[in-house]
C-alpha cells in the first residue's frame, strides 16, 4: 500500500512539473536538452574529441566513453528488470518505440555520470557546465513526458555512483589499455 501512495505521488508530482502547454516558451529549450543527452551524440562528441586530441583531454575522453558504456549496459539490465512503462505521452517516439522502459533514466544516470568525472579529472569550469547540463537534461526529461520524476533522480543517483567507481579505476584501466587511454 505504501508503494502505491509513492507511485502516486511520483505520478502526480510528475504530472505538474510536465509542459503541458505545446506553446510554451519553455519547450523549444527542453526539446533541446532532452535529446542533448542522447547516448548517440554524447558518445559522438567523445569519439571526436579523443580523435582530435592528446593528453589530458584526450584521457578524459576515453575514460567518459568507456563510463558511459558500462554505465549504458548496466541501466538496461536494470530497466528490462523492473519494466516499468514511460508515462503516456506523444512526445519522443524514438524513446518510446526503442526503449519503453523508464525506470532509471539513462539520460540522467548518463549526464550525472559525466558530471563527476568532468569534477574528478577536468578544469573545474567543465565539471560544473557538465554539473548544470546534467541537472537540465533530467529536467527537460520530465518536462517533456518521457520519465517520471523518480526515474531522473535514480539516474542521477545512479550515475553519481557509477562516475566514483570509474574514478577509481582510472589508474587501473591507463595501465590495462594504455593505447585507448
Amino acid at each position: 500500500m505504501w508503494f502505491e501512495r509513492l507511485l502516486k505521488f511520483d505520478n502526480d508530482l510528475t504530472a505538474k512539473i510536465r509542459i503541458k502547454d505545446t506553446r510554451s516558451r519553455l519547450k523549444p529549450f527542453a526539446v533541446f536538452f532532452a535529446h542533448s543527452g542522447d547516448s548517440w551524440f554524447v558518445l559522438l562528441a567523445l569519439f571526436v574529441i579523443w580523435l582530435l586530441t592528446d593528453g589530458d583531454w584526450h584521457r578524459l575522453a576515453a575514460v567518459m566513453a568507456a563510463g558511459a558504456l558500462g554505465l549504458a549496459v548496466l541501466v538496461l539490465i536494470i530497466k528490462f528488470s523492473i519494466k516499468r512503462r514511460r508515462p503516456e505521452g506523444k512526445w519522443g517516439s524514438i524513446y518510446r518505440n526503442t526503449d519503453p522502459h523508464s525506470f532509471p533514466s539513462g539520460h540522467a544516470a548518463r549526464t550525472a555520470l559525466l558530471a563527476v568525472i568532468a569534477l574528478g579529472l577536468g578544469p573545474l569550469w567543465l565539471g560544473l557546465a557538465c554539473a548544470l547540463w546534467a541537472v537540465l537534461v533530467s529536467l527537460a526529461r520530465v518536462w517533456m513526458g518521457v520519465h517520471y520524476l523518480s526515474d531522473v533522480v535514480a539516474g542521477i543517483l545512479l550515475g553519481i555512483l557509477a562516475g566514483v567507481v570509474v574514478l577509481q579505476i582510472v589508474p587501473w584501466m591507463t595501465i590495462t589499455f594504455p593505447a585507448i587511454f
